[in-house]
């Protein structure tokens, strides 16, 4: 049984990418600035190329934690990380802005200017609320370059989201699918076993023992066969056909001079896989409303032919009494429904069941669907 395991939340962006996506952001701020300084022609780039990688190391690091903080909130929903994001980026750019502040301002100007404008300068930064307004404003670019490596990171964490859960749902999708196959695959065995109970009850009653004992076997024959394979494996169609032999000398003996069966599989079809017992209800169906109801033989019909690189299943019966299968027959059991939901859920729009009068008598049911072929040895 295939198990899903819902709980154990890991984070949906992996460190690495975080990192790499934090580094991608600092270095895309230090190649424009230093871009900047060096069109601008600014003096001492030397210098000032040193100071913003102190600048740059500190933003890694505070774009670090926030991302730390942004990770426990990864089980919230979107529009909390949002606001996570928003209000913890304010510390992080007030935390860079007083520290390019004082790395450019505070610590050794006079390294970064000429003697002749360093004065000037003085006189520039001595100005009321100086530092307090040059904080702020930086604060505010600060702050928007953080919210856009957040909402990055966001998105991306959004998007891992999301293919987690198309993934998530996709196994569940599929195990709901595997349990249809199975409960409709069921269905057939208990089915047929009902009727053949009832046929070897009528023999005892009847006192043909011989005969009661050849159903036995071939019943334990077909279910030795049937049983032996995973429900949701396709089979051959060799083994296909051959279970349903098995099928007909069982019903043979219930019928000995109504049915007749007639079985042309051409022997390149014989490793093309079909759905395990899918032909199982069109004969039952065939042998109760075809040659139950007759006086006369009655011979029932299974071919396979190949069109447009798709498998054509037949199951025919020539009796005038032959009642129209139907998925709303109540009398049809689980038949022709059993039948169209099998394939419908095994292969979707890919395959179908068509029912058509013959113009001889009787019925023909035909099954299409994917040629699939067998491989193995």
């Amino acid at each position: 049984m295939k198990k899903f395991d819902i709980g154990n939340h890991k984070p949906s962006v992996g460190q690495q990418v975080a990192i790499l996506s934090i580094l991608g952001f600092w270095l895309f701020y230090v190649i424009i600035l230093t871009l900047r300084t060096a069109v601008g022609d600014w003096p001492a780039p030397g210098e000032m190329a040193a100071r913003r990688v102190v600048v740059t190391i500190l933003g890694i690091a505070v774009t670090y934690l926030l991302y730390l903080l942004l990770r426990q909130f990864e089980d919230k929903a979107l529009s909390t990380r949002i606001a996570t994001a928003f209000v913890g980026a304010v510390p992080c750019a007030i935390a860079i802005a007083m520290t390019n502040y004082y790395v450019f301002n505070v610590y050794d100007p006079e390294s970064l200017f000429d003697p002749k404008h360093m004065e000037e300068m003085r006189k520039y930064m001595a100005k009321e609320d100086f530092a307090l307004k040059a904080i702020f404003e930086d604060t505010i670019s600060r702050f928007f370059f953080i919210i856009s490596w957040a909402s990055l990171y966001l998105a991306i964490s959004y998007a891992a989201e999301v293919r987690q859960v198309e993934r998530k749902a996709s196994r569940f999708a599929q195990a709901a699918q595997d349990a249809e196959l199975r409960s409709l695959r069921y269905q057939v065995n208990p089915h047929f076993l009902f009727n053949t109970l009832n046929s070897l009850s009528t023999l005892v009653m009847r006192s043909q023992p011989e005969e009661a004992e050849k159903m036995i076997l071939n019943l334990s024959k077909f279910y030795r066969t049937s049983l032996s394979g995973d429900p949701l494996e396709d089979v051959p169609l060799h083994e296909e056909v051959h279970l349903q032999r098995l099928y007909l000398d069982i019903e043979a003996v219930r019928f000995p001079n109504r049915l007749r069966s007639k079985i042309h599989i051409p022997d390149d079809l014989g490793n093309m896989l079909v759905p395990g017992l899918i032909l199982q209800p069109l004969v039952e169906n065939a042998i109760k409303h075809g040659v139950s109801p007759s006086k006369k033989p009655v011979t029932i019909s299974i071919s396979a032919t190949v069109k447009n690189d798709s498998l054509k299943l037949t199951v025919a019966d020539n009796s005038s009494a032959s009642k129209e299968p139907s998925d709303s027959d109540q009398n049809t059991g689980i038949g022709l429904a059993n039948v169209r939901d099998r394939l419908e859920t095994r292969f979707g729009r890919e395959a179908n069941v068509k029912v058509i009068r013959s113009e001889k008598g009787g019925f023909v049911v035909e099954l299409t669907m994917p040629l699939l072929v067998d491989n193995q040895p």
